[in-house]
């Protein structure tokens, strides 16, 4: 997900059952057809300040027209830096929702076809200053299929699964002089996926949320122990975790003094949003 800052939506299946006999079965279907994942967006996040809109640009690479539907969905950070769907959304994912407006909201792309999304805040008069989020959710509608054709011999309840993708980003509505402030801590090394990676603890404070790369660094080396960008840390959470696959051609190197750094960029501009020492054994 959020990397850029963009998610891939968990698979769902549309299911088309017949009744057959008090059993269950599955039966395979054909593979979804090229070019229902087939979608870039660009770009994969969008912040606005409750005036002007801007425009999110989608393209087809694939093979085949494929057809999107677009919602806005509320979806909540988890601690390790997961993603939640909200099923009770509070006062300000209320008016973060429904201040939100784009058009148009299902289009059909033939193969290597852009096509423009505009999208605006509406914010209400008298809205109180803060940060306000909505994921942009671009759903796949799969194409339409012919019968699944079961054994003659088949018995029980058949289900055809037809895999629906998305891809969701982030629209962050700033009102009024926001600020944030970050830190770092209980970094270590540990194992991910098999492999040596190092976790930290990011920390955040005030009226915003945060977004930026992290880095470790390690005095003499050209390049960082372990780097990912597009980490964020939303309003919801002071505080998330995050692990860092170290640089395989750096892992014997990946002990003692390192240096590890908070950055975010803003037109261009870096700021170390925050900054600390620690030693990896």
């Amino acid at each position: 997900m959020e990397h850029a800052e963009i998610m891939t939506q968990p698979l769902r299946l549309a299911l088309r059952a017949t009744l057959i006999a008090p059993v269950l079965a599955m039966v395979p279907t054909p593979a979804a057809r090229a070019g229902v994942g087939d979608l870039m967006v660009a770009p994969t996040r969008i912040i606005l300040d409750g005036g002007r809109g801007t425009e999110i640009i989608l393209n087809n690479i694939g093979d085949e027209t494929a057809t999107y539907r677009i919602s806005v969905e509320l979806r909540r950070m988890k601690p390790d830096g997961g993603f939640e769907d909200v099923t009770v959304p509070n006062a300000m994912e209320v008016i973060a929702r429904d201040m939100i407006v784009y058009a148009p909201r299902r289009v059909t792309l033939p193969p290597r076809q852009p096509q423009t999304i505009r999208i605006a805040a509406r914010a209400p008069a008298g809205l109180a200053d803060g940060e306000y989020r909505v994921h942009l959710l671009f759903r796949a509608i799969p194409p339409a299929q012919a019968p699944v054709k079961t054994p003659a011999d088949f018995k029980g309840i058949g289900f055809a699964l037809t895999p629906i993708y998305g891809v969701t980003i982030p629209v962050i509505v700033r009102l009024g002089n926001l600020s944030a402030r970050a830190g770092i801590a209980n970094v270590g090394k540990v194992q991910l996926a098999g492999k040596p990676a190092i976790a930290l603890e990011l920390s955040r404070a005030g009226s915003r949320s945060t977004f930026g790369e992290v880095r470790v660094i390690k005095a003499g080396l050209t390049t960082p122990l372990a780097a990912q960008k597009g980490i964020a840390v939303y309003t919801e959470l002071d505080k998330r975790q995050v692990t860092l696959p170290i640089d395989d051609a750096l892992i014997a190197q990946a002990s003692g003094p390192v240096t590890v750094q908070y950055l975010e960029t803003v037109d261009g501009v870096t700021t170390k949003l925050a900054e600390t020492t620690a030693i990896l054994r």
